[in-house]
């Protein structure tokens, strides 16, 4: 089943001046190759996270994620961004990902929009994928766009509060 090496075994060696000769080091100056080093993806940054202890007056922009547990009044742009259920926006949201698991008051764009079952959303929505949760207190019109994040429209959508007019859709 196991053999025994024969590299240890005694017998007859080889001279000590028998060796191959070694080849003379290389008189020319190489610079040292770069090292390859496969580059991985940047792991992506954690959400920024606004605690529900603060209040911020004034709009919030990034390319980022951002989970609001606290209190915004103003408009607010961000990759992906969670509305927690203690929270609650005063202004326009858009983003590519709108979660709202608290209350908003305002316009909300996004490709993709989901109100969960807590959900307390006071204005209009335009999207182009929304998921709406029983549960979920919604009032406001929905409407569905190919690119719900810019702002030129089909129809221009009135201010909260004033019902649309034909002056507003000319």
């Amino acid at each position: 089943m196991f053999s025994k090496s024969k590299i240890n075994e005694p017998g007859p060696k080889a001279p000590e001046t028998a060796k191959a000769p070694m080849p003379a080091p290389e008189t020319t100056s190489r610079a040292p190759a770069p090292e390859f080093k496969p580059s991985a993806p940047k792991p992506k940054p954690p959400a920024s996270v606004l605690s529900s202890d603060l209040h911020i007056v004034g709009n919030l922009k990034t390319t980022g994620d951002i989970q609001i547990e606290g209190t915004v009044e103003g408009d607010i742009r961000a990759h992906l961004l969670t509305v927690g259920e203690s929270a609650t926006v005063k202004g326009e949201v858009m983003a590519d990902d709108v979660v709202i698991n608290g209350r908003i008051v305002g316009r909300v764009r996004g490709l993709k929009v989901r109100l969960s079952s807590t959900a307390r959303v006071e204005g209009d929505i335009i999207h182009k994928t929304i998921a709406i949760e029983s549960g979920a207190h919604f009032e406001g019109s929905v409407q569905r766009a190919d690119d719900p994040l810019s702002k030129t429209g089909k129809m221009p959508l009135p201010p909260l509060g004033k019902p649309a007019t034909p002056e507003d859709q000319a």
